[in-house]
């Protein structure tokens, strides 16, 4: 299946700065695969290295980092020569911390190979002590599927590229198509494994099957990486977030996880979620103004998981609402919109991402994004429900040049305000420019 971000790997491999490339991501989104392809599709040779349990690996990054002997040791291993268009793809690297560090040698000393890396907790892995190459590394993030490549993957690249086009008249003329697979994806989400079984048998007990599994593999993580003394912790943050989020505000309060829970008690566990990119931690901000993150309160913020099919699958939602009309939109209070929009928000590069309430809490908006040119205001709707007091109020004291409000309802421009479809919630920073 297609993943957007290959097109960055493209452009990394091409560029005259290029350094030695880490993916980062939550363990299942696709590391591996993309990193696979990538070698496929755009070099003659690909050596793939997996560090776990890999102690011949483990020894040769263990004494001296010179990299001509690197080399050396990674041809013998291979059995073949690195060529001038060969790709190495170190995985699970966090398991042998040296091969981190050899990085800044890779960059320094022997800039022509190409490297890119892999590590499903290297997050959590670099507060460990390992020595990093700071500076000599680009990152890239990878986030489960988006649903505009869920579209890809499941209806052709033609719904797809009419969203990129942003032709509304012709996108709602199709509506029902989007909503139909908008509702699929509610309920599948965007884990590579979960989409490839839809698409192979359209099977949703088998892809509640695999989302089982793959919760039960984080859960297994938390055990296997986490400082024993912080585990049910971790597992008490995880496993009250779809509470979190079905209250009418979904400010995190740590008092749901535990009666009497403080800041301090949780603070490490939360930490550690984000490293390993379990969760996404979405911060209020009290104003508006570039850039957004001025305006922060670090004592209050949301909590999303990592994708919306994992959060159903927490809840429970159950199949049959897809055929029940507009129900499973009301579903949570509207809590699966939220995190719908928050997980498409955050596949989009250079968008920070927060939400707003002023100090009474009389005015909500759910989220308002900074594009680094402006700031923009989101209200979240889940069915069609057009009312946005909180957006009026937003718009009077801060005056953004834009507003949008994303609903099932179809694009329709108003001076300020925006009406955006949530299946295309994705274009939204092109619409802005647009506006």
């Amino acid at each position: 299946m297609y993943r957007a971000a290959i097109e960055k790997l493209y452009k990394w491999k091409t560029d005259k700065h290029r350094k030695p490339l880490i993916i980062e991501g939550a363990r299942q989104v696709g590391k591996t695969w993309l990193m696979k392809e990538f070698g496929r599709t755009a070099y003659a040779d690909t050596i793939y290295i997996n560090f776990d349990a890999n102690s011949r690996m483990a020894d040769l990054f263990a004494s001296d980092l010179n990299v001509d002997r690197l080399i050396m040791g990674i041809e013998l291993y291979a059995g073949r020569k690195v060529g001038p268009d060969t790709l190495l793809i170190f995985d699970e690297v966090q398991e042998v911390p040296r091969a981190l560090t050899s990085l800044k040698y890779f960059y320094e000393d022997a800039p022509q190979y190409h490297i890119v890396c892999a590590g499903s907790m290297l997050g959590v892995a670099l507060h460990e002590g390992t020595s990093f190459p700071v500076g000599k590394v680009d990152f890239l993030s990878l986030y489960p599927l988006s649903f505009k490549e869920f579209l890809s993957a499941v209806a052709g690249e033609r719904f797809a590229a009419l969203l990129e086009k942003r032709d509304f008249s012709m996108i709602t003329a199709f509506k029902q198509t989007y909503i139909d697979l908008l509702r699929q994806y509610y309920f599948v989400g965007g884990m590579p494994e979960a989409v490839q079984s839809f698409i192979d048998d359209k099977d949703f007990n088998e892809v509640r099957n695999i989302q089982k599994r793959i919760l039960a593999a984080y859960e297994q993580d938390f055990s296997k990486h986490a400082p024993i003394e912080i585990v049910p912790k971790i597992r008490m943050v995880w496993n009250s977030i779809p509470s979190q989020l079905s209250k009418e505000n979904k400010k995190f309060v740590y008092g749901l996880v535990r009666e009497g829970g403080r800041a301090k008690d949780y603070e490490t566990a939360i930490m550690w979620l984000c490293d390993c990119g379990l969760v996404h931690k979405v911060g209020r901000v009290n104003a508006a103004g570039l850039p957004l993150k001025a305006y922060e309160d670090l004592k209050a913020f949301k909590l999303f998981v990592v994708d919306i099919g994992l959060l159903g699958c927490m809840t429970g939602l159950r199949q049959r609402i897809l055929l029940d009309g507009n129900e499973m939109f009301a579903e949570f209070k509207g809590a699966l919109t939220e995190q719908y929009v928050c997980q498409q928000l955050k596949t989009i590069e250079d968008l920070d991402v927060y939400y707003y309430t002023n100090d009474r809490s009389s005015c909500e908006v759910d989220f308002v994004v900074d594009t680094g040119e402006q700031i923009v205001p989101v209200e979240v709707k889940a069915e069609v429900n057009l009312k946005a007091k909180s957006l009026k109020t937003f718009r009077e004291r801060f005056r953004p040049a834009v507003c949008i409000r994303t609903s099932m309802a179809d694009y329709k421009k108003e001076d300020w305000l925006i009406n955006l479809p949530l299946y295309a919630v994705e274009t939204i920073v092109q619409v802005v420019e647009q506006a």
